[in-house]
């Protein structure tokens, strides 16, 4: 059995978590191209952002049809937030910068923002995004595996949040009328 040898001196502690800080809090097992993983993370930043967009408007319309589902809207807008926050911060950590211009946000989404005008087509917009979001961060996970696992984890754990907006989206849905679940992806 191999024995390894503690590290118990604080001064060796803070000298290596000063170089990771140098290094844009990376660590020196580290080997995946920052630059590839910086552009897949602005894309999931540009699809979070558009989530924002998408539930603010549809926030704001759904305000005079139905004030529980516009707070819903709000909510999820606030969440959307959230996650391109912690996006935004580990790109930042990863020594790139968030890109939230307008080109980005025309040609990086992969939702697609489409406005409604009535609750039942908002909510189908947004199940249709939540599952097209799924998707998309379910192959960036994939496609980070081990290589980045603080990127990964974080990408996980908005994954979940996703697919519960997506269940709670397809739930609204099918209580309100199973018929216009048809087309939903």
């Amino acid at each position: 059995m191999l024995k390894r040898e503690f590290i118990n001196n604080l001064n060796e502690i803070r000298k290596r978590a000063l170089d990771h800080m140098q290094k844009g809090f990376i660590v020196a097992d580290y080997h995946v191209d920052q630059d590839v993983i910086i552009k897949i993370l602005n894309e999931a930043l540009i699809n979070e952002v558009v989530c924002v967009f998408r539930y603010k408007m549809h926030y704001y319309t759904a305000l005079g049809i139905d004030a529980a589902a516009a707070k819903s809207f709000h909510q999820r807008a606030a969440e959307e937030q959230t996650y391109a926050d912690k996006i935004s911060f580990r790109i930042i950590q990863l020594g790139g910068k968030p890109n939230y211009s307008r080109a980005g946000l025309a040609h990086l989404d992969h939702s697609q923002y489409t406005p409604g005008d009535e609750l039942m087509e908002m909510t189908r917009e947004d199940a249709t995004a939540e599952q097209i979001t799924i998707d998309s961060f379910a192959e960036m996970i994939r496609f980070m595996g081990d290589d980045d696992i603080p990127s990964c984890r974080m990408m996980e754990n908005i994954l979940e949040a996703e697919k519960k907006h997506a269940q709670d989206k397809g739930d609204f849905l099918k209580t309100m009328s199973p018929d216009l679940l048809m087309g939903v992806a």
